[in-house]
């Protein structure tokens, strides 16, 4: 079964350096970039654990305890819900702007309500846990001044990834360059 929001399109890792946007349709929301292996790894572990208690709800429900059955069956069925969630976070970006997907929320931003990316070295949070280090982050500045952090170099896409982290900033910021002009 095809999971097309856990690839990126191949057009990103084959691309010539003279095209920023290699698509045709850019009105499509797109991750410009590949989940890296601690998403992808943490989302196998979910669902393997989803494996063992759906197991477990179907033993259950040939014993005979279907109410223990349909509470493993819903146990089961979150954690598949959120191993899903988990691959599908990122910079999502179109036409139409870039959107932002947290594990609990999704934030979308017009390009025209947009002034500038920039790169920058601050302290960032380290796989998305307290911890904060020192490393790079992609920001989307806004009208009025608020800044949105899209990328890190420290986050579970790009935890010792530094040339992955590079090309999608620069394919970020050549959709932002191209939509907020015109």
């Amino acid at each position: 079964m095809p999971l097309p929001f856990l690839t990126a399109d191949r057009a990103f890792d084959t691309q010539a350096d003279d095209v920023a946007l290699p698509f045709d349709d850019h009105d499509r929301w797109r991750r410009p970039y590949r989940p890296g292996p601690w998403r992808v790894g943490a989302a196998a572990l979910l669902l393997l654990f989803a494996s063992f208690v759906l197991i477990a709800g179907m033993i259950t429900a040939f014993a005979g305890a279907l109410s223990g059955a349909a509470g493993c069956m819903g146990l089961g069925a979150v954690v598949i819900v959120s191993a899903m969630r988990l691959l599908r976070m990122g910079t999502w970006v179109s036409r139409h702007g870039v959107r932002r997907v947290a594990f609990f929320s999704t934030t979308t931003v017009p390009w025209h309500r947009t002034t500038s990316l920039r790169t920058v070295q601050q302290p960032v949070r380290w796989l998305v846990m307290p911890r904060t280090v020192q490393g790079q982050a992609l920001l989307l500045v806004l009208q009025g001044g608020e800044q949105l952090p899209l990328l890190t170099d420290h986050d579970g896409d790009f935890l010792s990834r530094l040339e992955a982290f590079d090309r999608a900033t620069d394919s970020i910021e050549a959709w932002g360059a191209e939509y907020r002009a015109g």
